[in-house]
């Protein structure tokens, strides 16, 4: 029989499936690149933590596993900021980052003020484009981070309602 996987907030039980699940999806960013000091494959346990605490946080769950997660924060002149989207690589490829990506707006949504949406992706992540295309989010520039890797910002409108997904809590 097979299990469905869920997606819902994180919590601080979650923070090492996180950090080790992270570290796992961004290797392929990182060959991609040829830089194996992006972000996501320094930062550590105890940073991860604090986002958790900081930050709207979801998990995608499948049975007691975490299989992907995404963070969201609030920021500036209504923006809601969206990064650190994986999937397990062996689940990749049936839309789960899909799924994730719909829940962290609405859950952004949820928050006074968020009109638009903004993400980053590497210049290269062609599947990451791609997704975030077809999620209706448009480049608006680039910029390089602080690993050096040129990274192309996409922003959306937040048209839709909240609630239009539900997450559990």
């Amino acid at each position: 029989m097979g299990m469905s996987v869920t997606i819902s907030a994180a919590d601080a039980d979650d923070a090492e499936q996180i950090f080790r699940l992270q570290y796992l999806c961004f290797q392929s960013e990182a060959e991609l690149y040829g830089n194996y000091r992006i972000q996501p494959l320094v930062q550590s346990l105890d940073s991860v933590r604090a986002e958790l605490a900081a930050d709207c946080v979801l998990v995608a769950r499948l049975g007691d596993e975490v299989v992907g997660m995404v963070r969201g924060a609030a920021a500036e002149e209504g923006t809601g900021r969206i990064g650190k989207l994986c999937v397990h690589p062996r689940l990749r490829g049936h839309g789960l980052g899909a799924r994730l990506l719909s829940a962290v707006e609405d859950a952004l949504a949820g928050r006074s003020g968020t009109v638009k949406y903004q993400l980053f992706t590497g210049h290269r992540s062609e599947g990451n484009l791609r997704l975030y295309r077809r999620a209706g989010y448009v480049p608006v520039g680039d910029r390089t981070g602080e690993d050096g890797v040129r990274l192309i910002v996409l922003e959306k409108e937040a048209v839709k309602e909240p609630g239009s997904y539900a997450v559990s809590a």
